[in-house]
């Protein structure tokens, strides 16, 4: 997910998205601890939206 699509959301949005994100972080990375994923990159992008949507989530609140 890209910087600009993530700030073009609202706030509702961008609380869901991060939700939904971090469950799909979790479920892959504990697929990966079980059998290796065909892209292991997958995991880091995965991290870094969730990263994203966080930072963006706290900006918000900060202002």
């Amino acid at each position: 997910m890209k910087q600009a699509e993530i700030i073009a959301m609202s706030n509702e949005e961008l609380t869901e998205k991060l939700a939904e994100s971090k469950k799909q972080y979790a479920d892959m990375k504990m697929a990966h601890s079980v059998t290796p994923l065909e892209n292991p990159l997958q995991l880091r992008k995965s991290r870094r939206t969730v990263a994203r949507l966080a930072t963006e989530l706290n900006k918000r609140e900060n202002q």
